[in-house]
């Protein structure tokens, strides 16, 4: 009893949240779903007509910078892995399993970064792109 008391303590993060990130992986793209005060949902694919060849996505994630951010991580068919190494950030997406994690950008910036793990055929071209405003261009989104 007091091992599994200990585990949850250590998964349970008490800290205040602005907004839920629930990242969903799919074969080939993300879904991203922001709860907010209202929800929106999109799906996030790689764009091979922007600058950054390969490393771009037709819809970027969107968050505000220096506010704490809880991301939920699943995934609706195989294993993947959603990293953001300059962030400090890698977790994997399993079926069935919600995983949970807190984390803040310092920054307002642009974070590109490429999947991580090669678990099925052209997941290497599932790319994350991160970009962090201020809250206000948040709240106005």
């Amino acid at each position: 009893y007091p091992f599994i008391y200990l585990l949850y303590l250590i998964d349970e993060n008490r800290t205040n949240f602005l907004c839920t990130l629930k990242v969903i992986g799919h074969h080939w793209y993300w879904r991203y779903e922001i709860d907010r005060n209202v929800k929106f949902e999109y799906d996030s694919y790689i764009d091979s007509d922007r600058v950054v060849r390969l490393l771009d996505v037709d819809n970027r994630v969107l968050l505000p910078f220096q506010e704490f951010i809880r991301a939920l991580i699943t995934s609706n068919d195989v294993l993947h892995s959603w990293a953001l190494p300059s962030l400090g950030v890698k977790m994997d997406a399993v079926p069935g399993r919600l995983n949970q994690f807190i984390f803040s950008i310092l920054l307002n910036s642009v974070i590109h970064e490429q999947y991580s793990e090669i678990c099925g055929v052209n997941h290497s071209f599932m790319p994350i792109v991160v970009e962090a405003v201020s809250l206000l261009d948040f709240s106005s989104y």
